[in-house]
């Protein structure tokens, strides 16, 4: 076997700036792209409506008790069609990861969470309502009257309660108080919400009777939410791990409490140029198969020959008893792959420069990104910080990209000012009065990577918007839950 190292991607290939002038042209493609992926949602609820007027249901509004129905029926396809598009949003699809970004596609997911729950909510409340005005009796009567009498209606009211129980977990205020593990079991429950809501639908009601084209659209579009769920959550991540063959190869400290995992695998040039997106690895071993860990790789793919046999790096720190069992990983433990997702990467870049800024562990995605991103000598610089030089990590081999690349390189080390908390610099560079602008002269007219942790990339994303910097400029992955 040739044993000899080749980088994924060839020095002068990324180190001639061959996008340069295309990455405008490429932005306002993404934010079209962007636009009609949003028509795209909104005019899927007015479809949902769409159905129930072209069905005749106005005629409803001609009796109080009717009005209130109607109102009912409205709401419930409303919620179910934000159901379904929360589905879409949390299904990984590539077209939606690659336009707006996975963590951006999550936000918009919970934003639509108590929506959804509202309209869920007013429909059942609405319908019982006019219902019961309808046969002479109190909405609570008439709700106990259609879970007894009406096929289905019971798996409607326990569809009810498990979308409640999904989105009071969601919250904020609550989500923190469970472990990440509980919150996930819970959050599973939104197929099976979902699942017991979708039989009343279609038996109860004459909106989607049999031989209605209403009943094939809303049955098309159910189908294939669960379609692409199935694919891009269950199939592709399992063809994913068969192909790639991933295998712990050996961990190595590379700091207190940081380490290096490499490993090795099969098909590696695939996936060449991810450098700043992330991954969702589970270890499969005693304990942690059933753990997912999204972490970005920290140095591109190196193949071994051009079979794209090779090794993969990703760097780790003790962060929690989760990140903690990895330290402890024995080689050729077993490794199942997702991703790569997000769009921290090249794919984001609207401009010519760039500027990457980097705390902590949020270092170790700049080093792959300022291993694979195109750009011209001068036009790139990194910007590390950290309490010490022993917090910078992967620093001396960022170092040698930097001087390989024709980028400008800073380590900002030391603790920050208590006095002034808005600020991302060390102490001795805030009492000097240093901004971004400072290390950075061009960053008006750059693409901005900021990674690190949540507080502290805030005041860095506040310090680049003073300096000129326009948010579609702006680059930062979030990975909270």
């Amino acid at each position: 076997m040739n044993t000899h190292l080749l980088p994924a991607l060839a020095a002068d290939s990324r180190g001639q700036d061959s996008s340069r002038g295309s990455f405008k042209a490429r932005h306002r493609r993404r934010l079209l792209r962007a636009d009609l992926l949003t028509t795209a949602a909104w005019a899927s609820v007015a479809a949902a409506v769409a159905l129930w007027l072209a069905d005749g249901g106005a005629t409803g509004f001609s009796t109080i008790a009717g009005s209130f129905t109607a109102l009912g029926i409205v709401a419930g396809l409303a919620g179910m069609d934000l159901v379904l598009l929360m589905l879409l949003l949390a299904a990984r699809i590539p077209l939606i990861d690659q336009t707006v970004g996975h963590d951006r596609a999550l936000e918009f997911h919970r934003k639509l969470g108590k929506p959804s729950l509202y309209l869920l909510l007013a429909h059942g409340i609405l319908i019982a309502i006019g219902y019961g005005m309808a046969e002479g009796l109190d909405p609570v009567s008439e709700a106990v009257s259609l879970w007894v009498l009406v096929p289905d209606m019971w798996l409607a009211f326990v569809s009810i309660a498990l979308f409640i129980a999904v989105v009071v977990t969601s919250l904020v205020a609550v989500r923190r108080r469970f472990p990440y593990e509980f919150w996930y079991a819970v959050h599973l429950l939104t197929y099976a919400a979902v699942a017991t809501s979708l039989p009343h639908q279609f038996s109860v009601g004459g909106l989607f009777a049999e031989g209605t084209w209403q009943r094939w659209y809303w049955l098309a579009v159910c189908i294939a939410t669960g379609a692409a769920l199935l694919h891009y959550r269950v199939l592709e991540p399992i063809i994913a791990t068969f192909r790639h063959q991933l295998t712990v190869s050996r961990v190595v400290p590379v700091a207190p409490g940081v380490v290096n995992i490499e490993m090795h695998g099969l098909r590696l040039n695939e996936l060449a140029g991810t450098g700043g997106r992330f991954f969702i690895w589970r270890f499969l071993a005693q304990g942690l198969w059933w753990h997912p860990h999204p972490f970005s790789l920290s140095a591109e793919p190196l193949q071994f020959d051009a079979a794209g046999r090779g090794l993969l790096r990703i760097t780790v720190r003790n962060l929690g008893k989760g990140s903690a069992q990895l330290a402890g990983l024995q080689p050729g433990t077993k490794v199942a792959l997702e991703g790569p997702y997000g769009i921290f990467s090249t794919a984001a870049r609207s401009r010519d420069k760039v500027v990457m800024v980097g705390a902590g562990i949020g270092i170790t995605p700049l080093r792959a990104l300022l291993e694979s991103t195109p750009f011209a000598p001068g036009n790139a610089t990194v910007i590390l910080r950290g309490r010490s030089d022993q917090e910078l990590y992967l620093g001396q081999e960022i170092l040698e990209l930097a001087r390989e690349r024709g980028a400008t390189l800073f380590h900002l080390t030391g603790q920050r000012s208590a006095r002034n908390t808005d600020s991302w610099l060390p102490e001795s560079a805030t009492s000097a009065g240093h901004r971004l602008k400072d290390y950075a002269p061009d960053v008006a007219d750059a693409d901005v990577y900021v990674c690190g942790p949540a507080a502290w990339a805030r005041n860095v994303l506040q310090d680049a918007r003073a300096a000129g910097v326009k948010e579609d400029q702006l680059h930062y992955e979030r990975f909270d839950w």
